[in-house]
């Protein structure tokens, strides 16, 4: 990409609400240079720390824009919380063995899981970079901005995880709703019907013929096997869940083989169906040949011998005029 502005999304101790952070990836700023722009005068910057899409980020000398932060990410500052020492809570029973093996054990990033299910709704599954129309969907309910997901089928850069999307034919165009105004309640976009907010909070389905996303809410309010958007009738398993879960993925993965299977046994049956109509006209075709007696001779009979009774018994060259015969025997033509 062209070095020029790009975004992030902050949030802050003191606001709850998201904010736009404009920066230019030429001219560095680490994670500590912002953390001394957003907290008070005179606090302590290690009384912060930063997460990104709800990731620990241990080390202050990150800059914003590189892989561990990437444009269109959700960085949020928050309180560190401190222990307290030397004020009696010691009680001097404690082995030194035993600190040491607790720090010994690496304990996993802690991930806020609000902050998860957000970045799943809000973001590319795949680049993490906030969902732009257009966007499509995979089989398992992943949502992607196509341009992203395009290029690293051209790259062959998917990951194992989404080793299930073999082509455009794997993809489904979703059209999703914007929010008249811009973001609202840390969701870009929204149910047509309900107005429902798409972040996670309340369940979505695609429909896989015409592509439009719709809440459960509305589906379950408004019975109809048409499109509440465009009217375009559909068939229950048309109805793809959003980032549903484990349960849900895994019943969409199995209607995905199932599918698969299926098509392929097709494609079989095609196949057999063209090979014995092929046959069938090779058959016909050597009906029409010239009958040949030596063919069908009988097994004790010399084929030469059993021929002459429907052909003549003599070759053309053996054919000689004679001074009291110049016409042609019968086969000579």
């Amino acid at each position: 990409m062209h070095s020029k502005s790009r975004q992030i999304l902050l949030r802050t101790p003191n606001s709850r609400r998201l904010q736009t952070l404009t920066f230019d990836p030429s001219q560095p700023l680490s994670l500590r240079d912002l953390k001394l722009s957003l907290i008070p005068d005179h606090g302590n910057p290690d009384a912060f720390y930063f997460t990104a899409n709800g990731k620990l980020l241990a080390d202050d000398s990150i800059p914003v824009g590189s892989p561990q932060v990437p444009a269109l990410s959700t960085l949020t500052l928050r309180h560190r919380l401190r222990g307290g020492g030397g004020d009696g809570g010691a009680t001097g029973a404690e082995s030194r063995d035993c600190y040491l093996k607790m720090y010994a054990e690496k304990k996993p990033d802690k991930i806020d899981p609000n902050e998860q299910r957000l970045s799943k709704w809000v973001n590319c599954a795949l680049s993490y970079e906030t969902l732009r129309q257009p966007c499509v969907m995979d089989r398992l309910g992943n949502v992607f901005n196509k341009e992203a997901l395009v290029e690293a089928l051209i790259g062959k850069k998917l990951p194992k995880a989404f080793n299930h999307i073999r082509g455009l034919k794997d993809m489904i165009d979703v059209k999703l709703e914007p929010i008249p105004g811009g973001e609202s309640n840390n969701a870009w976009f929204q149910c047509p019907i309900t107005g429902l907010e798409f972040n996670g909070t309340y369940k979505f389905f695609a429909l896989r013929k015409c592509g439009h996303v719709l809440s459960a809410k509305a589906l379950k309010e408004v019975k109809s096997k048409a499109c509440l958007v465009c009217y375009r009738e559909f068939d229950e398993c048309d109805k793809v869940v959003i980032n549903g879960s484990e349960e849900e993925v895994d019943a969409l993965r199995e209607r995905m083989e199932e599918e698969r299977a299926r098509v392929v046994k097709d494609k079989k049956q095609r196949k057999e169906r063209s090979g014995d109509a092929v046959a069938a006209k090779g058959v016909a075709d050597g009906d029409n040949k010239r009958f040949k007696g030596a063919a069908v001779a009988p097994a004790n009979a010399t084929k030469e011998v059993y021929a002459s009774i429907f052909t003549s018994s003599k070759k053309k060259s053996d054919f000689r005029e004679t001074y009291s015969c110049r016409s042609l025997p019968l086969g000579r033509n």
